[in-house]
């Protein structure tokens, strides 16, 4: 793809799952790549792999690093690390309180970093990896669907302001994707997501084409676009549908106690 042929391209989160389908796919179309991740060894691991750099450590900090490390200013940025938090009310303030750090505010500060040299120039691409749970909810898991429609909102916000002076947006909103976060789900991933998982990597083609398209939203699971139209058409009944899936989930639950 030339429109990232020789690109600089950070991609947090990107170790494993989707990050690392993103870092893989934007190498091989030969753009110069950070492959950031919490944990060091995965990241020099993926880095590696597809000829990277690899600058570890946590994503909120890691705008001055990667420029750094690419010897460059970034031209493409990936906000894709991401927390599962589980749990409603009753889930622990520093649960709520991580969700927020790395599902939202990671977001916003790498924007913050980013935007004055992107305007400046008048170009700039910010990838948000946000899921289906962001557009619509995902049961079992307020903090995680509370912080989606956060990044969503963010991501939404970034593009309607600055599209006009050269800014790229594109929010990801897949739905089950097998990852190690899936895997974590428990009962409610099995109920909800693993029936229509996808690979990683479709997630990266999604995306390909919606950069190729310059379309915003991006929906590796075509039907999402229906679910989200029919919430907004008819939001009581959306939530009647959601909530027989919440009983199927107790059900469950109970079978397995």
């Amino acid at each position: 793809m030339a429109a990232v042929r020789d690109k600089a391209v950070v991609v947090t989160g990107a170790g494993g799952g989707i990050g690392a389908a993103l870092a893989r796919r934007f190498a091989a179309e030969g753009a110069r790549v950070v492959v950031n991740d919490l944990d060091e060894a995965k990241a020099r691991k993926m880095a590696e792999e597809i000829g990277a750099v690899a600058v570890p450590g946590d994503a909120s900090g890691i705008v001055g690093p990667a420029r750094e490390a690419l010897g460059s200013a970034i031209d493409v940025f990936c906000a894709n690390a991401g927390v599962g938090t589980g749990g409603g009310p009753e889930a622990p303030e520093d649960d709520w309180a991580l969700a927020w750090d790395v599902n939202v505010m990671a977001h916003v500060r790498a924007a913050r970093e980013l935007l004055p040299e992107w305007l400046a120039r008048g170009s700039g691409r910010f990838v948000s990896t946000v899921s289906a749970a962001g557009l619509l909810t995902m049961v079992a898991a307020a903090p995680y669907s509370v912080t989606k429609h956060g990044a969503y909102a963010f991501a939404e916000w970034l593009s309607l302001t600055y599209r006009h002076r050269g800014i790229d947006v594109h929010a990801i909103c897949p739905q089950g994707v097998r990852t190690d976060m899936l895997a974590a789900t428990g009962v409610a991933g099995d109920l909800v997501l693993t029936p229509t998982a996808i690979e990683p990597d479709a997630v990266a083609d999604a995306l390909f084409t919606a950069m190729d398209e310059r379309r915003f939203l991006v929906l590796p699971h075509p039907e999402v676009a229906d679910y989200v139209t029919a919430r907004a058409a008819d939001p009581d009944r959306w939530l009647t549908g959601m909530n027989h899936l919440q009983q199927k989930l107790e059900a469950r639950e109970g079978e397995t106690r």
